[in-house]
């Protein structure tokens, strides 16, 4: 993983053992599937069979009780809470927010560079507007700046060997996991004495659940471990579409400026200095996509893993109670249906799907 290979591992070993294969990672008998028949196991179950599990390492770095272990009535409750401040209603308020940080990012580190590396400028990017919508922590500040470091050893750890010595790259994700904790906690009793006082004004995430907290709906220890859950996922996932659509942009002129018009287009209406609004994200059809093609072609999540709750039957073979299933998000080698609206924009396989009608179908891995 350290060295971005991990499609191609996966790649042949499908080749070499087929969709099925049995292995142990991180120290758990493992399965791994691949497929459309995996893919119907793992999204259209009812939850009896397979149950969402991380690895060690994730469990010990995010903690446990955020939403990717959580079952049943308490994955409910706090997915519950989490929603209602993630539904487009209550993010519709911070579109100029984020608008102000984007501009204020390009202003700083893209204007008048003749080169620029974008991954890392686009995790800064989404960092500061985590830390805006997510804490309600202002640019400038000690605890901003603690935070992008603490944050940054943490989820270097995420996916490494669970073996807590020193010095190791696990036992610095976890010392500043315990880190942003403390962060995240005194952020929890300074919204609390703000909504005690009677502080308005639109709601960072923290202040949504802790104002649900005050009616028992989710715990503080919940708070932290799902903060430190929408952190990461927001940061990497995000960061990573952005790049790859910049990249494919870069190599598709005729569709960057077709996008570039729509921008155009959208900032011609704006008067000098007003920020997006909800409604001019609904006009960047042709944007979106671009987007959308781009996460189908290459999904920002690499995998995913389930454990067994019960002895399962797949494909011919028996997958034990409490073995770890990981599935794969990756997919390659899709045949367009006839009658499809799309444009090709590229041999290598860059297709913007410009219709409702677009229909693809999975056929196996590329060669």
């Amino acid at each position: 993983m350290r060295s971005n290979t991990g499609e191609k591992w996966l790649e042949q070993r499908i080749r070499k053992y087929g969709p099925v294969s049995k292995l142990s990672l991180f120290g758990n008998p493992s399965v791994f599937i691949h497929g459309q028949a995996a893919n119907k196991l793992v999204f259209s179950g009812d939850g009896s069979a397979l149950a969402s599990s991380q690895t060690k390492s994730v469990r010990m770095v995010l903690g446990a009780q955020n939403l990717l272990e959580l079952r049943g009535d308490d994955h409910k409750r706090v997915r519950g809470a989490m929603v209602s401040f993630l539904k487009a209603e209550s993010l519709k308020q911070y579109v100029g927010k984020m608008d102000q940080e984007v501009r204020l990012h390009i202003q700083t580190h893209w204007k008048g560079k003749h080169e620029v590396q974008v991954l890392p400028l686009m995790k800064v990017l989404t960092f500061d507007i985590i830390c805006t919508i997510l804490f309600g922590v202002e640019r400038g500040s000690s605890r901003r700046a603690k935070l992008v470091q603490y944050f940054q050893d943490m989820i270097q750890g995420i996916w490494a060997v669970p073996i807590n010595l020193p010095f190791t790259r696990y036992n610095r994700s976890i010392s500043s996991s315990s880190k942003v904790d403390d962060i995240v906690n005194d952020l929890i009793a300074e919204k609390r004495a703000q909504l005690q006082h009677g502080a308005g004004g639109p709601r960072d995430l923290i202040t949504s659940l802790v104002d649900m907290n005050n009616s028992q709906a989710i715990s503080d220890g919940e708070i932290i471990d799902n903060i430190k859950l929408v952190m990461t996922a927001g940061h990497d996932t995000s960061s990573v579409v952005i790049t790859l659509v910049m990249r494919l942009l870069s190599n598709q002129p005729s569709v960057c400026a077709a996008v570039l018009k729509e921008q155009e287009d959208i900032a011609k209406s704006k008067s000098e200095g007003e920020t997006l609004t909800w409604e001019d994200l609904g006009k960047m059809k042709y944007t979106w996509r671009v987007a959308q093609e781009t996460m189908r072609m290459f999904p920002p999540i690499f995998g995913g893993f389930r454990n067994a709750l019960k002895d399962i039957e797949f494909e011919g073979y028996l997958i034990p109670k409490g073995w770890q299933v990981i599935s794969l998000l990756l997919h390659h080698h899709l045949q367009i249906h006839e009658g499809s609206s799309i444009c090709s924009v590229s041999a290598h396989g860059f297709l913007l799907v410009l219709g409702s009608a677009c229909c693809f179908r999975y056929s196996g891995l590329r060669d």
